[in-house]
């Protein structure tokens, strides 16, 4: 029988090289995971697996194996996602990790962007740092205020509502909201004042001191938002695609605090409202934990995307003066990227 055989050095070794020519005619790129698992049962059922595998072989398969390992997208896929960024006239930074470890992408990773509202992230995982060391409860209740100290000076600023993308919480001025709700509202809906609320309560040094131990020192928390003075001397909050794409890992990987805290953290990122940009370019339905940022020119989506094979994608844009040209980028990158990982 076929399945018994034993073939010579030469049969094997041709087989194995049209496995890879063939690879490479049909779907240029890496072999995924599956296609690896094909060609070995096709060894195996042929009983090539029944004796010594010849070295040449050997260096094929690892090939094939390192190929997928090394995770890079094809040359013709890269140039897509470049010809499409150069297209739209933007400063693009790209981080894209499946969770697998086995594939990744990067472009302009450790480039300095304004954080905007990425930087509410480092801000929710303290706040899950403090609960669990006893330090606060999610539960506990805070006096809303609209005054904060400046960065430069220490003098007292406010938040206008009309600035902000929520403007409900500043009807409760005087009242109390629990850290839970503020930190939902600063996710969900990236309530600067609610932002601002939770910072002054955990401390700036904090975050960065959670940052840093996840080893994100790409994500530079300085203060909180919408502090004009420190805005004018050039003291923002900075952020690279790299510093965004450790601290998603942590949360997706369940090692934000802890495993039970970073699935709480993934469920309030997936309860994000603003979705024109990763999300648009997904399959309907596909779930993610996410947040955005936008500032003037500046419009970045940093998410975990739970498709058929989990990866966390950073996004950071910068030159467009419109949210739709940029969203609509954001969207077309991740398409690219989703066909090829899928």
């Amino acid at each position: 029988m076929i399945g018994n055989a034993l073939l010579g050095e030469s049969t094997l070794l041709g087989l194995a090289r049209r496995m890879v020519k063939r690879k490479a005619q049909v779907n240029p790129g890496p072999f995924s995971f599956s296609e690896l698992r094909e060609r070995y049962y096709f060894c195996k059922l042929l009983g090539m697996l029944r004796r010594p595998i010849f070295p040449q072989f050997v260096f094929l398969l690892l090939f094939a194996v390192s190929a997928h390992a090394q995770g890079r997208p094809s040359a013709s896929e890269i140039q897509s996602i470049e010809q499409r960024i150069q297209k739209s006239g933007a400063e693009v930074a790209v981080a894209f990790r499946t969770l697998d470890g086995e594939a990744e992408w990067f472009l302009r990773v450790d480039d300095v962007f304004h954080a905007a509202s990425t930087m509410k992230i480092p801000v929710m995982m303290e706040l899950f740092h403090q609960v669990r060391e006893g330090k606060v409860k999610l539960g506990d209740t805070l006096l809303i205020k609209n005054a904060f100290p400046s960065l430069v000076d220490g003098s007292i600023f406010t938040l206008d509502a009309a600035d902000d993308s929520d403007a409900d919480l500043y009807k409760a001025v005087g009242q109390t909201r629990t850290l839970g709700q503020l930190c939902e509202l600063m996710i969900t809906a990236s309530s600067n004042f609610a932002t601002n609320l939770l910072i002054e309560k955990l401390g700036v040094e904090n975050i960065r001191a959670t940052v840093h131990g996840l080893g994100a020192d790409g994500m530079n928390v300085l203060r909180g938002v919408e502090d004009n003075k420190a805005f004018e001397k050039g003291m923002n909050n900075t952020t690279t695609a790299r510093g965004l794409l450790i601290l998603l890992e942590a949360i997706a990987k369940g090692r934000a605090v802890d495993a039970d805290s970073s699935r709480q953290m993934v469920e309030i990122l997936a309860r994000q409202k603003f979705n024109e940009a990763i999300p648009a370019g997904l399959p309907a339905g596909t779930r993610v934990a996410h947040k955005t940022g936008e500032v003037t020119k500046i419009h970045h989506d940093a998410a975990i995307v739970y498709g058929p094979r989990p990866f966390v994608l950073v996004i950071l844009v910068r030159g467009l003066a419109e949210t739709k040209d940029s969203a609509a980028l954001m969207a077309d990158i991740t398409r690219l990227l989703y066909r090829w990982v899928k």
